[in-house]
C-alpha cells in the first residue's frame, strides 16, 4: 500500500488549502483513512478520519473548519482546510488501514502565517 500526500504550502491565516492523498489499490479496500499532523516539538495528532461506512470524525480543534472526503474518481483522500490558523502549522500525513494494518504516507508541510 502506497500513500502519496500533496497540496501543502504557505498560506495566510484565514485562508484555505486542500490536501490530497493518492492511494494504490481500490479505494474501497481502505477500511479507515485519515489525516494526522505533527507540529514542531509536538506529538503527532489525529486530525480527521473517514470510514467505508461514510463515518467521519474530527479533532475538536479543526471541527467545522476541515472536511475529509474520499474521491473515488481520483482514488484519493482529500482534506479541505478552511479558516486556517497559525496553530494549524504542521506536517500533515495521510493514513490508511488495509486488512487491519496501518500505513502512513510521507508528510506534506502546511505553514500558516498571521
Amino acid at each position: 500500500v502506497q500513500l502519496q500526500a500533496s497540496g501543502g504550502g504557505l498560506v495566510q491565516a484565514g485562508g484555505s488549502l486542500r490536501l490530497s492523498c493518492a492511494v494504490t489499490g481500490d479505494l474501497f479496500s481502505h477500511e479507515v483513512m485519515g489525516w494526522y499532523r505533527q507540529a514542531p516539538g509536538k506529538e503527532r495528532e489525529l486530525v480527521a478520519i473517514s470510514t467505508l461506512g461514510d463515518f467521519t470524525n474530527y479533532a475538536a480543534s479543526v471541527k467545522g473548519r476541515f472536511t475529509v472526503s474520499r474521491d473515488s474518481a481520483k482514488n484519493t483522500l482529500e482534506l479541505q482546510m478552511n479558516q486556517l490558523k497559525p496553530e494549524d502549522t504542521a506536517v500533515y500525513y495521510c493514513m490508511s488501514i488495509v486488512d487491519g494494518k496501518p500505513y502512513f504516507g510521507q508528510g506534506t508541510l502546511v505553514t500558516v502565517f498571521s
